[in-house]
């Protein structure tokens, strides 16, 4: 079997079919029979707090340069979803965190992205920015910078962590269902 984190593209022309039993059209070999399956990439993050403050980081790096964001980038291979999000604190935020729960699950379907985000907190005050960061920084909820967020995923996961704050067991929050056409 080929290992999962090598890219493999189809040697001979590839033709974009839809394969029996399937319902969407793919890119598929004439010679070798490879179907190129394009699939969501998945985004991990946290929403960590030190005490009652949120843990933010403003980006030093595209898209949304100079915008506020919460930990969170792509999960890599061989990696499960809590050490991704707990990696990614690390690198944006140079924070250690401990990871409680998990708080949402946001379907990005426009861009092919799925992001779990996680409730955390962290193991101490500690943090600075990361190469991909130029600000990490410690807020009380009312100082937030709503005006200045990255994403709106990033200000459904702080309202969800509000919102379920102090409850023991949580439903994942999703996206408001007004971004989708089909609901």
């Amino acid at each position: 079997m080929k290992s999962p984190s090598k890219s493999y593209r189809a040697q001979g022309p590839a033709v974009e079919q839809v394969l029996a039993d399937d319902n969407r059209p793919r890119l598929v070999c004439d010679d070798c029979g490879f179907i190129n399956y394009v699939n969501p990439k998945v985004v991990v993050g946290a929403v960590a707090t030190w005490q009652d403050k949120f843990l933010l980081v403003k980006r030093a790096i595209e898209p949304r340069k100079g915008y506020w964001t919460i930990p969170a980038g792509f999960l890599e291979v061989g990696e499960t979803v809590e050490a991704g999000a707990v990696r990614e604190t690390w690198e944006e935020a140079r924070a250690h965190i401990a990871i409680e729960a998990l708080l949402g699950v946001y379907s990005i379907t426009r861009i092919a992205q799925i992001y779990l985000v996680f409730r955390a907190h962290l193991l101490n005050e500690a943090h600075a920015p990361g190469p991909e960061s130029e600000e990490a920084c410690l807020y009380a909820w009312d100082d937030l910078p709503w005006e200045d967020l990255a994403f709106p995923s990033v200000q459904w996961a702080l309202e969800y962590h509000k919102a379920t704050n102090g409850q023991a067991v949580v439903s994942p929050g999703r996206e408001p269902p007004a971004i989708h056409w089909e609901r």
